[in-house]
């Protein structure tokens, strides 16, 4: 009761000075609860009435072409390249209603070659999921079809998310509900050994109500699959396989095995008018038939996971440049070739260049016999129908529409980049008030300037969206409205193949072995005509790639380098008086020796008036001689290497005139060697923009006008009018002269040229000096080695000297204000020294 009354009653509270020296123990932690295992909203299939499907399996003929079937089995070829390749299969049934099942299991994992290379991962693979019917075979290449993979993703366009553990040695179960009365309705599940691995997945809106068939794309794997009727994992429901399935909720494909012979179409086209379009519409329309082309295997390559660079090559003839060497090495399209034909396929071949030449093609149908295949080839040349270039017009509007939400999409990222920078800039300068402000209270000083409304238009402009500009509605020009034919940033064919081969272009016939021969577009005759016109046109302005210089070129060639090296020594040895004088003194004693030899035939003869006269002649012949070299008819000459004085017709020539001359020599001889050696009535002659090619073709040196110092080419054509002109209507460079001229006449052009420039310099006109650029002389050898010195002893001196005496120099011409000094008129005498020189040099 003290107590009681003390300390009150039990409602007190008692507290013990102590309490704080007791240490309680902790409260253990509540374990998690662990979380329920979803329940299982799949139900027990219903029995099924009514009419069953009749049989369901894989489709041949709607697979890649690597693909081996063989009962429930599937296989892939991996010889070469195709081990990189993923082999692709549909089913020959798709469901479109109703909720179904069928399983798959890799069998055998195959060990691709090791290469060292890099090469896409991993080296096995397998997609298992549904397409629709005509869409890529290839699952994850595009938005009409979906896939659960090997790696545990599910894969929709380019979608990628983790659903699942990756599989290897399972059996895979997928499970398609279309069933509108189920709560999963519209989803996709993955089961392995019977057990669910991942939530229903929901399938794609624009897929629902469409038919989906199962496919499946698998490399360097066996897989087995089952359609059923059993299954061989059951699932913790009963679920109907596709095998059992209810004929109402199925749909056949369309791509079927025709019941007649397999057909190998060839089109044939022109570069640049429509042929690959046409080809992919062709294959669009023709679902059963599969393209050969290398476009196609680079376009397989890359759907497997190999990267490319973009560029490079022609539609007809793309670059591999993978960086794998046996993909690069075009190992595939072999594969192709010997596979191919042992298919129960049909085929278009896709190649440009090689079915518009005749012997390309009949390679092409040696290797599909005619017992097997009906071999048809289709001329798509001239104007296109209506249809196709509706289709034509769709892909540039298609196009173009792209390229303008793409540019609208850059733009606004453009504008969502500036925003924020914009923004990041307002909050460090508010950052930077702030401080500030908190400074200045603290020091006292009241701030009151108001930054809620600052704060607010922070805020606004932070919540405020980017408005998109709206977009610009696309259309066609009237220009573009006009096109027939679609063309790209790549070519159809390549300028250097073309160039090799358009000459050999020609028009199928059933000659050739084809069944039939069928013109798309226009008739035959037409077509005939249309391809004569292009080739002929294109004969006057690509090269001839595959020209080579005959032997009558080098022949000649030979000879005159020959010729002109000879000249040459002699205008060096002229120009030397000590040589000069040695050149007449031996002409005077070989004229005597010759002349001392028939005297004495004619006196054992006992002629002796015959032998007083050849005297007489002789000492006529050797007497000295005037000659007038300025008013020397130079075409009249006979003899340019002595014009009767030991003189040549080439004494006063220079750098210049030394290389119009050789000009005048190599151009004459290209242009009649081209028109000999290619041997082509419509081609007798080139264009000026291809002179430098076949320049190097034929002399295997550059062409150099630069060098010449002139404006334009015309003026070239002004200087060399004896030796070049350029045919009005081909616009063909052509040669003045005969083939059969000698290099005298040349020599003689030459040297009239450089009188008429002379007088005209001589006159005042500087227009006529030329400016020609002159090589860079050879280096000469260090002194110091011992070889080549200032005494001219030694090769590099050799050089040197040689070189020197090639290239004259012009003498210089003086200006005067008045008319031009008259020059004594020059006059040699026959034997120079010998007999009496006279006259200026």
């Amino acid at each position: 009761m003290f107590l009681d009354s003390v300390w009150g009653s039990e409602s007190m509270d008692i507290v013990d000075p102590y309490s704080h020296l007791v240490q309680e123990k902790p409260a253990e932690a509540e374990k998690p609860a662990e979380p329920e295992e979803p329940q299982e909203q799949e139900k027990d299939a219903e029995p099924l009435s009514g009419p069953k499907v009749k049989s369901v399996g894989l489709n041949s003929v709607d697979s890649t072409l690597n693909v081996i079937a063989s009962g429930r089995m599937v296989r892939t070829l991996t010889e070469g390249g195709m081990q990189y390749l993923l082999a692709c299969i549909r089913a020959d049934t798709g469901i479109k209603s109703g909720r179904y099942m069928f399983e798959v299991r890799i069998v055998e994992a195959i060990t691709p070659l090791d290469t060292g290379e890099r090469t896409p991962t991993p080296k096995q693979l397998l997609r298992v999921g549904f397409s629709l019917a005509g869409s890529s075979l290839f699952l994850a290449d595009g938005c009409d079809s979906f896939c659960f993979d090997s790696e545990g993703l599910f894969i929709h366009d380019k979608s990628r998310k983790k659903a699942a553990p990756k599989f290897k040695d399972a059996t895979v179960a997928v499970l398609l509900n279309l069933d509108q009365s189920s709560p999963n309705k519209n989803t996709v599940s993955l089961f392995l050994n019977g057990t669910r691995q991942c939530p229903p997945q929901p399938i794609p809106e624009h897929l629902c109500g469409k038919p989906l068939y199962p496919t499946l794309s698998y490399k360097n794997v066996s897989v087995e699959v089952n359609f059923g009727p059993t299954p061989r994992k059951a699932l913790p429901f009963s679920c109907h396989m596709l095998a059992s399935a209810a004929a109402a909720d199925v749909e056949a494909s369309p791509c079927k095995a025709a019941n007649k012979k397999p057909e190998v179409v060839l089109p044939v086209g022109l570069p640049s008018q429509g042929y690959f379009d046409w080809v992919d519409e062709f294959v669009e329309r023709n679902p059963g038939y599969v393209e050969l082309s290398d476009r196609k295997i680079l376009e397989w390559a890359q759907k497997s996971g190999l990267w490319k660079p973009k560029g490079g090559g022609s539609l007809d003839k793309p670059e591999g440049s993978f960086g794998v060497p046996a993909l690069d090495d075009w190992s595939v399209r072999r594969v192709l070739q010997n596979v191919s034909p042992c298919l129960n396929r049909s085929y278009v071949i896709g190649e440009l260049k090689a079915n518009l030449i005749a012997g390309d093609r009949e390679a092409t149908l040696s290797r599909f016999n005619s017992q097997d295949f009906a071999r048809k080839a289709v001329v798509v040349m001239g104007e296109p129908t209506a249809e196709y270039k509706a289709r034509v017009q769709s892909l540039i509007l298609a196009e173009k529409k792209s390229k303008a939400e793409q540019e609208q999409k850059r733009k606004a990222q453009a504008e969502e980049r500036k925003r924020m920078l914009e923004l990041k800039r307002k909050k460090a300068e508010e950052a930077r008030k702030a401080k500030e402000a908190a400074q200045k209270k603290k020091e006292g000083k009241d701030d009151k300037e108001d930054n809620g409304d600052d704060a607010k238009v922070e805020e606004a402009e932070e919540n405020e969206d980017v408005k998109m500009e709206e977009a610009a509605v696309v259309e066609l020009t009237e220009e573009e409205k006009s096109l027939s034919y679609r063309t790209g940033p790549v070519p159809d064919i390549s300028d250097r193949e073309l160039t090799k081969s358009f000459a050999k272009f020609s028009i199928p016939t059933q000659e050739e072995g084809f069944d039939a021969v069928s013109f798309a577009w226009q008739a035959q005759g037409d077509c005939a005509a249309l391809l004569k016109k292009w080739i002929l046109q294109k004969k006057l302005t690509q090269r001839a790639e595959d020209l080579q210089p005959g032997a009558g070129f080098k022949e000649v060639w030979t000879k005159w380098q020959k010729t002109i090296q000879e000249w040459r020594r002699r205008h060096a040895e002229y120009k030397e008086p000590s040589k000069r004088k040695a050149l007449a003194a031996k002409k005077l004693e070989d004229a005597k020796k010759t002349m001392e030899e028939e005297k004495k035939k004619l006196m054992e003869a006992g002629d002796e008036d015959a032998a007083k006269a050849l005297e007489e002649k002789f000492a006529q012949d050797t007497a000295p001689v005037e000659v007038n070299f300025d008013d020397l008819d130079v075409f009249a000459v006979e003899d340019v290497m002595d014009l009767g004085n030991c003189m040549p017709l080439f004494a006063n020539f220079v750098y210049e005139d030394w290389t119009l001359l050789t000009l005048r020599a190599e151009l004459h001889l290209l242009l009649h060697s081209f028109k000999k050696d290619l041997d082509d009535p419509d081609r007798p002659g080139f264009v000026e923009a291809h002179l430098a090619y076949y320049y190097q073709k034929y002399f295997k040196k550059s062409w150099n006008f630069g060098q010449y110092g002139l404006a334009k080419f015309t003026d070239l054509l002004d200087i060399m009018k004896d030796a070049l002109t350029v045919d009005s209507t081909s616009n063909f460079l052509q040669a003045v002269q005969a083939e059969d001229v000698g290099l005298e006449t040349f020599l003689k052009y030459t040297e009239d040229h450089r009188r008429e420039r002379e007088r005209r310099v001589d006159a005042g006109d500087e227009t006529a000096k030329l400016k020609f650029t002159r090589p860079t002389p050879p280096p000469t050898r260090q002194a110091d080695k011992g070889k080549g010195s200032v005494s001219g002893k030694g090769k590099a001196a050799t050089q040197s000297s040689a070189y020197e005496s090639s290239y004259q120099t012009k003498r210089p011409y003086q200006q005067s204000s008045g008319p031009p000094a008259k020059q004594p008129r020059t006059s040699y005498s026959s034997y120079g020294s010998y007999h009496g020189y006279h006259g200026r040099r």
